[in-house]
C-alpha cells in the first residue's frame, strides 16, 4: 500500500503522472491519493483540459496573450503549492 501524500505533493507530481513519468511508488501514491481527494481530481481534469487544448493548438502558436495568462496562472499555482514557476 502506497504511504499517503499531501495534496501538495500530489499537485506537484500530475503532470509527471500524465506523462507516465513517475517511479512505480509515486504513481501508487498519487493514485492513492487521488482515490479520496476531490480537490486534487479537480486539478487533474484541469490538468489534462489544459494538456488537450495545449495539443489541439501547439503550444508555439498560443496567441501571446493566452500564454501570458497561462504563466501568471502556473505561478500562481506554484506560489499556492510552493512550487517553482515559470521563472
Amino acid at each position: 500500500m502506497a504511504d499517503v501524500i499531501s495534496c501538495r505533493a500530489a499537485v506537484e507530481r500530475l503532470w509527471a503522472y500524465l506523462d507516465r513519468e513517475l517511479t512505480d511508488d509515486d504513481h501508487e501514491a498519487v493514485e492513492a491519493h487521488l482515490a479520496f481527494c476531490r480537490s486534487c481530481c479537480g486539478e487533474l481534469e484541469f490538468a489534462r483540459h489544459l494538456r488537450r487544448l495545449l495539443m489541439a493548438q501547439g503550444a508555439g502558436e498560443l496567441d501571446s496573450g493566452v500564454r501570458a495568462r497561462l504563466y501568471r496562472f502556473i505561478d500562481e499555482l506554484a506560489d499556492a503549492t510552493g512550487g517553482g514557476g515559470t521563472a
